[in-house]
């Protein structure tokens, strides 16, 4: 067994794959051609259900199915109104890994999962939540870093995983936030981590169904164009989503300001106000990913959209993440090797 084999051995036992690397859930774009080509290709694909209903969950499993024969599992959204129905979708086609993301899950939700037989995977955005999930029931937890695409917390990956990762050792944990090289995987499986999560690099892969316009945005892109959406008063929140910066990511900011001075006239109330800057971005991330609208689309991305410079693939992108693991594995040995050699 190799290095890396062992490093995430358990990662891979929980999932049931022969590489600990799942794909991030992508509302338009974790669908299931995505999902199914990360599966087949080793890795772990993760439906992203979204706001779909019961129905569209139930077709979307079908069809998965009927493209692998591999594990891959289903992220839902906690805040869905129809969650524990969504839950029931999953339990009946006998999904092995459900992902509770975009809160705490409710104690239903938690035993619903845990009473299927399923393994409930949850987002860990600070240490003393990974505590309280994995106690009320989480059998694996991703920590998600502000590197990442779409919504994001407030801290780096780089911060949690040493914030976590030596202190969490209950359950596998999954690291996910802008990592796009096999080096950054190596790096975080000494750290202790279980696996990654990857979306940015697989989003601009063969299989994806995204618009041409939406990946060849990202192979324009570099790191510094991936830039979190701006607040403009702290008496109206905006859920921070990162994404490239265009002229609807300019458009919001202008947006925002017409709106404050709105309220401010007394011409909106603070809740029609709120509505108004939260309704800009509906169906924003649809034009992008499905129409190539990415000037007024919201075209979310990961920082390592800088790591994106060709369309690949899922199984030439898996490959190439394990060929760069391994040569920094070598290398480093190399260098032990002489080390010692030297000394002696």
């Amino acid at each position: 067994m190799g290095t890396l084999d062992r490093l995430w051995a358990r990662g891979c036992a929980f999932l049931g794959t022969e590489t600990a690397i799942m794909g991030g859930a992508m509302s338009w774009v974790s669908e299931r051609h995505l999902v199914s080509a990360i599966s087949n290709a080793g890795g772990f694909g993760v439906i992203a259900c979204g706001s779909m209903n019961p129905s569209l969950l139930d077709a979307e499993i079908t069809a998965t199915k009927a493209l692998t024969a591999k594990p891959f599992g289903v992220n839902l959204i906690t805040m869905h109104p129809q969650l524990l129905d969504l839950i029931e979708v999953c339990i009946r086609h006998e999904i092995g890994h459900v992902v509770l993301a975009g809160g705490v899950p409710s104690g239903a939700a938690v035993r619903a999962v845990r009473d299927s037989g399923a393994k409930l995977v949850c987002f860990a955005p600070a240490l003393v939540l990974a505590k309280r999930l994995i106690k009320s029931g989480a059998d694996a937890l991703v920590i998600e870093g502000s590197e990442a695409g779409g919504h994001i917390g407030p801290v780096s990956l780089t911060v949690l995983a040493q914030e976590i990762l030596p202190v969490i050792r209950e359950v596998p944990v999954f690291v996910a936030g802008g990592i796009g090289r096999g080096e950054a995987i190596l790096a975080f499986l000494e750290m202790g981590a279980s696996g990654v999560q990857l979306g940015t690099r697989f989003a601009a892969s063969s299989e994806s169904i995204a618009h041409p316009n939406f990946k060849a945005a990202f192979i324009r892109a570099n790191a510094r164009d991936a830039v979190p959406s701006v607040q403009l008063d702290a008496q109206f929140p905006v859920i921070p989503v990162r994404g490239l910066a265009n002229d609807g990511t300019r458009n919001f900011l202008a947006h925002q300001a017409a709106t404050l001075k709105r309220f401010q006239s007394g011409e909106l109330t603070k809740e029609a106000a709120q509505l108004s800057i939260e309704h800009f971005w509906a169906g924003a991330l649809r034009r992008a990913v499905i129409d190539g609208d990415v000037e007024q689309g919201s075209v979310m991305a990961g920082q390592s959209v800088g790591m994106v410079t060709a369309i690949q693939p899922v199984a030439a992108i898996i490959a190439e993440l394990i060929a760069q693991a391994e040569a920094a594995q070598a290398g480093r040995m190399g260098t032990f090797a002489d080390a010692r050699s030297n000394a002696a």
